[in-house]
């Protein structure tokens, strides 16, 4: 069954010209960001890794900034351990670098009003904290909030660990959830049956807004950049970026 098909993380994954080419994704309902964050609501984005917010949700963060809605941002981790083996990234390095990333990004999408909480729950490490993540969220909550998060079924342990604690976060405060796909566009494949695409909405992102997303995507250095002392590519590589660079966002209501 289609359903059962693996998720393989291997290699490059799908193209972005499969999505591209796929009318699926052109064919999704639009939906603004005004529907999804009502005037009264805070928007909370819950991000296992510092540049997931970014990189899943920076352009709506971006146009709920500019409408000037409530916004608070968890860092679930400080993603300190992207680099494993690395000298010229340790962990002490990124367990420091990695947040002032995040507040550069922030800025970069005229979103530096945001209100920040970290975690620091251990990169790589957050199933086993999952019931601790659960009981912080769940005091965070408001029954108004719209919690934005990664996709219970994104891939990444720490993606679907993360979503399956705002979950049950938003189930027992009333807040709203909303999911966005990250890893999902690397494993799955167009019209793939294991994606909920009834769920899926397209966010479309103006030039401006757009451009801040790509510009604040840059301030994430350490995941950008080649690393010479493990002569591994960069953890965000161009073939990851193209997925997630788009001029639309796409979110599960």
């Amino acid at each position: 069954m289609e359903a059962l098909k693996p998720r393989i993380f291997a290699g490059e994954g799908t193209p972005e010209s499969d999505w591209l080419n796929w009318n699926g994704l052109a064919a999704l309902h639009e939906i603004g960001p005004e529907a999804l964050v009502p005037f009264d609501s805070r928007a909370v984005f819950v991000a296992p890794h510092p540049d997931d917010e970014v990189l899943g949700m920076g352009g709506l963060m971006a146009r709920l900034a500019k409408m000037q809605r409530r916004l608070a941002l968890v860092a679930v981790t400080d993603g300190d351990a992207s680099h494993q083996g690395s000298s010229l990234w340790p962990v002490e390095r990124l367990r420091t670098e990695r947040p002032v990333e995040t507040r550069a990004a922030l800025q970069r999408l005229h979103a530096s009003n945001v209100e920040l909480t970290r975690m620091q729950i251990g990169d790589g490490q957050v199933r086993y904290a999952e019931s601790h993540l659960t009981e912080r969220l769940k005091a965070m909550f408001r029954s108004t909030d719209v919690v934005i998060t990664t996709w219970r079924l994104d891939g990444h342990p720490d993606h679907e660990a993360t979503g399956r604690a705002t979950a049950q976060a938003c189930l027992a405060t009333g807040a709203t959830l909303i999911e966005v796909p990250v890893w999902t566009w690397h494993w799955a494949s167009p019209g793939d049956a294991r994606v909920p695409w009834s769920r899926a909405r397209r966010l479309s992102l103006d030039a401006g807004t757009h451009a801040r997303k790509r510009d604040a995507v840059q301030a994430f250095t350490s995941q950008i950049e080649d690393d010479p002392s493990t002569g591994r590519q960069a953890v965000l590589s161009p073939h990851v970026l193209d997925r997630l660079l788009r001029d639309f966002e796409v979110v599960f209501v």
